[in-house]
């Protein structure tokens, strides 16, 4: 048995490498909520899940009140069974973000457990499809840069090898976004892969009329144009272009992402293991994708969702957003435009620890 003895919650505030903004919100910081999970084999697992800016004192309150204490003297490597009964201790705020991202904090340290106790990294654990996964570029895409920033980042990322970026979207004027992504366009050609994201930014009819004015860029995906609770919205611009409609990282259950499959209300899907409650629902979505033979593509955490991407046949993209920089001893290592899931035991992630604990609020 791998009995918990202790499990135990903290939150480290990750300050913004850079100045982030897209149609509605700004990245203010990364309230970084930890789960420290030690067993009676003499092992410990660190997870965590995140917010941008508000609601990591909530989830850490949901942890220390509620959850954690749950799990004392529960065998560690029944995961789905640790899962599943949290989840039922929660249901008054099931399906929602604060609860979901208290679960994936307590899971992906399970997880880190399960391959620390295995002796193999989380990418082989999870699936070990492959270890490498196309990288594209999201940190020089956003929406204060000029149409000169967007078009010069575009070019370097390109010519450093790699397979795509993503910019934002959403400008008052129609014609200042087709300015934009046409001016990407003509500075890495057409071979380049561009997405573009508008963060729940348009009604479904302002969408469709913007993917119509798109509609010669050759854009790799349109993501989250519409409020992640109107299915029936992308149902209609799915339908209106050819584009496809990528959704995911608004998304808090596994049945929320097999309504927008069966409806073809989305084709690409960025399933956030954080907000989805964790590695083990992660998975449920990515084998639901694959089933309506749709691709995987992570939303944000390419820390973590390097290794699980990276699990899948159907893992397309991990998208590159610098983010722990401040807490952790190493980085993503990119070779040939792809991200390379790291091979040591465990999440791979090299936390510092002495770093986390200047950051840590009391």
């Amino acid at each position: 048995m791998a009995k918990v003895l202790r499990a135990e919650a903290f939150q480290v505030d990750v300050p913004v490498e850079t100045l982030r903004t897209d149609a509605v919100q700004q990245f203010v910081k990364q309230e970084t909520v930890f789960v420290e999970i030690t067993t009676d084999d003499g092992l410990t697992g660190l997870g965590y899940a995140y917010t941008i800016g508000t609601g990591g004192s909530s989830v850490l309150a949901l942890l220390k009140d509620h959850l954690l204490p749950r799990i004392v003297d529960a065998d560690a490597r029944r995961i789905e069974q640790i899962w599943q009964d949290l989840f039922a201790g929660t249901r008054s705020t099931t399906v929602g973000a604060i609860t979901s991202l208290a679960l994936a904090a307590v899971d992906t340290a399970l997880w880190d457990l399960h391959c620390l106790r295995a002796g193999e990294p989380l990418w082989r654990m999870a699936g070990g499809f492959r270890q490498e996964v196309p990288l594209y570029d999201t940190e020089g895409g956003w929406l204060h840069l000029s149409t000169e920033e967007l078009a010069k980042g575009a070019k370097e990322t390109a010519d450093q090898g790699w397979q795509g970026i993503k910019m934002k979207v959403g400008k008052p004027d129609l014609t200042e976004d087709v300015e934009r992504v046409e001016a990407v366009r003509a500075a890495v050609g057409e071979r380049f892969a561009i997405m573009v994201d508008a963060n729940q930014s348009m009604t479904a009819a302002e969408a469709i009329r913007r993917a119509d004015a798109f509609r010669n860029v050759n854009l790799t995906w349109l993501e989250e144009p519409l409020p992640a609770d109107d299915v029936s919205g992308h149902e209609r611009l799915a339908r209106a272009t050819s584009i496809p409609i990528a959704v995911g990282e608004s998304l808090y259950s596994v049945a929320q992402f097999r309504e927008y499959l069966e409806r073809g209300a989305a084709s690409i899907i960025q399933v956030d293991a954080a907000r989805i409650g964790g590695i083990t629902p992660f998975l449920k979505v990515a084998h639901v994708a694959e089933a309506f033979n749709a691709d995987v593509c992570p939303h944000f955490l390419m820390e973590l969702h390097v290794s699980l991407a990276a699990a899948l046949p159907n893992g397309k993209f991990v998208e590159h957003i610098p983010q722990l920089r401040a807490i952790t001893r190493s980085e993503l290592t990119v070779h040939n435009g792809h991200a390379l899931a790291p091979d040591t035991p465990g999440l791979g992630i090299d936390w510092d620890r002495d770093a986390m604990d200047d950051l840590r609020v009391a």
